[in-house]
């Protein structure tokens, strides 16, 4: 992926920040860079690695991050027919105590698995097979009912990838390989450290000295953490999930998923906190809402390394870090590094200009009553619609045009339905709005006998 520079200023405070972190957090090696439009547009590193400062090729441990990639692979699969988010796990892993829970509740962590295996800890010993640790799982590792809320779950992704091996036919590390690394570019992401790569090390609380942590393959467990990358290759992973590398006509990530399946990824599927939730989950996709920006991505965090991964797909814009340290880290650094970003170089909106337009689309758009209620229709690119309250309040949404002459929803409200247009009147899934407050000349169910006092 080639590097587009920004300027010297915007470097330098990128820099400072990212240098300021390592310092005050003690961190042994630090990277970062910053994405934009498809391409790196920044990278730092602070620490040495074998001493030498690390470079966009040095290998950090992604932890957890390797579960997005499964989950993308997860979604290939419901793409192509082979399994449905609704299916229950029993379909395709026959025998299991984990048969009631559908796929959509392992991807989005609300099956009420517990969050480790019942096993030694995972992260620090060597992994046993899957057909092992499918057997310990039993009715006692269900600490929540399925559906019921969020919690996290690094058995639920041990299980996805023993489903998309089982389906493919092959391991899960290798469908991963063939279907989500190679494609975008990704060659240095490997299972097992590679030259050059960081060793990682706790940092002893009171002391200037540091430990190393052992380093093992994880088995059964890998889908929820075994993979080594480098800040190169998750560059391309932000810009892939910034929506730079989908569809057919996409260039180097092109055919690894639509835009319409990755933008189902990035939906919050559960929230951790509330209705003004700021951090939530989608499908394989860890989600935040921070300082007005709705990131998709995913950390990483095990004994001796931690990382994270975001991108804002409105502004295009991704980022990321890799350290080799087991904790300490603030917190803040991607979206410090964001606010950096955008405070030096603040994204220009898209020019307007003018389009041409069906006469028949044109003369439906203005002001619509749903009852007494005014809305809005507007004509979007493309032949889409938006309707959306007058006032506040109320239930704005926008469709999609469809080949047998209605519109589809797709956000809000009506998500979903069906909207069709006559002359008089609007039937948004049975409501009928009309031109003017209860129009009696339009089929308005339940009549309308005129205005009184």
């Amino acid at each position: 992926m080639t590097q587009d520079a920004v300027r010297e200023a915007t470097a330098r405070a990128l820099l400072r920040r990212l240098a300021v972190e390592q310092a005050e957090c003690r961190v042994p090696s630090l990277t970062a860079a910053i994405v934009r439009d498809g391409r790196t547009a920044w990278f730092g590193a602070r620490g040495r690695v074998e001493g030498a400062p690390p470079t966009p090729a040095t290998q950090y441990r992604i932890r957890s991050i390797t579960k997005s990639m499964v989950a993308v692979v997860v979604m290939r699969l419901r793409d192509e027919g082979a399994l449905r988010l609704s299916d229950p796990l029993e379909e395709h892993l026959p025998g299991t105590a984990l048969g009631r829970l559908s796929i959509a509740q392992l991807l989005s962590h609300t099956s009420g698995l517990a969050a480790e295996p019942p096993t030694a800890w995972w992260e620090r010993t060597p992994g046993m097979p899957a057909a092992e640790l499918l057997e310990r799982l039993g009715p006692q590792e269900f600490k929540h009912r399925p559906g019921r809320r969020f919690h996290y779950s690094n058995v639920g992704f041990a299980v996805l990838g023993e489903l998309v091996a089982r389906l493919r036919g092959t391991t899960w590390l290798k469908a991963v390989q063939a279907e989500v690394l190679d494609p975008l570019g990704m060659h240095d992401t490997t299972a097992r450290p590679r030259a050059p790569h960081a060793t990682g090390y706790a940092v002893h609380p009171y002391a200037d000295v540091v430990l190393a942590e052992p380093e093992h393959d994880a088995g059964a467990m890998g889908p929820a953490g075994q993979l080594w990358s480098t800040p190169g290759d998750l560059a391309r992973w932000a810009a892939f999930l910034a929506g730079e590398g989908t569809g057919e006509a996409a260039g180097e990530g092109g055919g690894v998923l639509s835009g319409e399946t990755l933008a189902e990824m990035r939906e919050p599927a559960a929230v951790e906190d509330g209705d003004a939730w700021s951090a939530g989950m989608g499908l394989g996709l860890q989600l935040a809402r921070v300082s007005g920006r709705r990131l998709a991505g995913h950390t990483g965090s095990m004994p001796g390394f931690q990382a994270a991964v975001w991108a804002d797909p409105a502004d295009r814009d991704g980022v990321l870090f890799l350290a080799n340290t087991t904790s300490g880290l603030s917190g803040s650094l991607t979206t410090d590094l964001l606010d950096i970003l955008h405070e030096y170089e603040p994204r220009l909106p898209d020019e307007w200009e003018p389009v041409a337009a069906d006469p028949a689309l044109l003369a439906l758009t203005g002001v619509w009553y749903w009852g007494p209620r005014p809305y809005r229709l507007r004509l979007l690119p493309d032949r889409a619609l938006s309707l959306e309250p007058a006032a506040s309040g109320g239930r704005p949404s926008r469709f999609v045009p469809q080949d047998d002459g209605t519109w589809l929803g797709l956000d809000g409200y009506h998500a979903g339905e069906t909207l069709r247009a006559a002359a008089d009147h609007l039937d948004l899934n049975t409501f009928v709005f009309t031109r003017t407050p209860y129009d009696p000349q339009a089929p308005v169910p339940g009549g309308v006998t005129g205005w009184h006092a």
